[in-house]
């Protein structure tokens, strides 16, 4: 299961630097799935969209810091528990229900961003 970000957000930005897939970013920043991964060229994600890996993606939320379902692993394959959610200071990094995902599909896309 990715993690999400709620409206709780009070964009301290303190998840961001210790996202080790380079899954979270600022309020209305576009995004990329070469930043913080080792992915070149044509990717395809495990949503489903395909698309250059230098491309810019369109933000997710123009108001507060939010995770790329495509890119979030939990952190698994690097720490024990979510960076995100072990540093807010209001818990506001929560599974996410419509991303539910076992331990094993999570390795899987770590895999697939760090081959």
């Amino acid at each position: 299961m990715a993690i999400i970000i709620t409206e709780d957000c009070i964009n301290c930005g303190a998840c961001e630097p210790e996202c080790p897939n380079g899954a979270i970013y600022e309020p209305a920043a576009n995004w990329q799935f070469t930043y913080k991964t080792e992915v070149k060229g044509m990717f395809t994600a495990k949503s489903g969209l395909t698309v250059d890996a230098d491309a810019e993606q369109a933000a997710v939320s123009p108001d507060f810091y939010y995770i790329v379902p495509d890119k979030c692993t939990e952190c698994v394959g690097f720490h024990d528990e979510p960076q995100c959610a072990s540093v807010c200071p209001v818990d506001c990094c929560l599974p996410d229900p419509a991303h539910v995902e076992s331990k094993d599909e999570l390795t899987l896309k770590k895999d697939s961003l760090h081959p």
